[in-house]
């Protein structure tokens, strides 16, 4: 797989209930994600409900995201788990049917130290058969990746990329420094932070946005590196305005069930169903969704 850059969506879990997959509104979505100019998908990821599906749901959900993809833009899939072997077989799993590469966050629950999290990882990343995305997300494993210990795992070629979520732009600085010298992409998690990431040198986002509106960030994308900064201001000042009122509330259902509530608005995805311990939307808060789409222009 070669270097991927650009806008990458962190694909939602379309669902009817917590042990079957919505495959009506996952076919929607993801034709929407492709007509909509994103340059790849990312599976089971945090917007993904990935810690709260069961491993079979997983498989399934790899399975009908790769055949209905079906090599038109690359499939990436988050492998992370408290589970070293279970995290080997929704590898090899995703492998088998014709993901791109994976991606790998710490592993949550055990306050481990950077000399396990290093030794983790690369025996994780010799035992899988698929390029690896090392994915920072300090806010909910509770461990980060260190600067020293990303530019050790970079000297593994099977490390073709990094994404972080820390919202930290001074890690993020230097991060992107250990990332050139590596030539890896460095793609980032908050949106509202994708113009800003991409003045500095980062190579584009994982924006859970794009689910709902693929056009929006792919024209930020596109407007910074075409120079045409007052445009991507203007759209970032959408993308805050977004996330404003779509991500509103607290915890991390405030973001999963603003994108569902979207989607369902949107007649993309019917079903705005969530996998417990997280909450759909509150009715207030999906009037104030439904309201505001209905108000606004929708982005382009």
């Amino acid at each position: 797989m070669t270097a991927l850059k650009g806008i990458v969506p962190p694909m939602i879990t379309p669902l009817i209930n917590e042990s079957k997959l919505d495959y009506r509104g996952l076919e929607k979505l993801i034709e929407h994600l492709i007509s909509g100019g994103v340059h790849g998908v990312f599976i089971l990821g945090t917007t993904g409900e990935a810690p709260s599906l069961s491993h079979a749901l997983r498989v399934d959900l790899i399975r009908y995201v790769c055949d209905q993809v079906n090599g038109r833009i690359p499939v990436l899939v988050g492998i992370t788990d408290v589970s070293l072997k279970e995290a080997v077989h929704i590898s090899d799993k995703s492998k088998e049917f014709g993901a791109q590469a994976v991606v790998l966050a710490p592993p949550f629950y055990y306050q481990i130290d950077q000399n396990e999290l290093y030794h983790f990882t690369e025996q994780l990343i010799g035992e899988i058969s698929l390029p690896v995305y090392l994915y920072n997300n300090p806010g909910l494993t509770k461990v980060s990746f260190e600067i020293e210990t990303i530019r050790k795992l970079l000297s593994n070629p099977e490390v073709i990329g990094l994404k972080d979520s820390s919202a930290d732009m001074v890690y993020y600085h230097r991060l992107l420094k250990v990332a050139q010298d590596s030539e890896v992409p460095l793609l980032i998690g908050p949106e509202e932070l994708l113009m800003e990431s991409l003045l500095i040198g980062g190579n584009g986002g994982i924006s859970g946005g794009a689910n709902m509106f693929p056009q929006l960030y792919v024209s930020i994308y596109d407007s910074v590196n075409s120079g045409d900064l007052n445009k991507a201001r203007e759209l970032q000042r959408q993308v805050m305005e977004l996330s404003g009122i779509v991500y509103s509330g607290n915890g991390s259902s405030s973001v999963i069930n603003g994108i569902k509530c979207v989607l369902k608005h949107m007649q993309i995805c019917p079903n705005d169903y969530i996998v417990k311990p997280l909450n759909k939307a509150s009715k207030d808060k999906s009037e104030r969704i439904n309201q505001y789409l209905t108000n606004q222009k929708l982005y382009v």
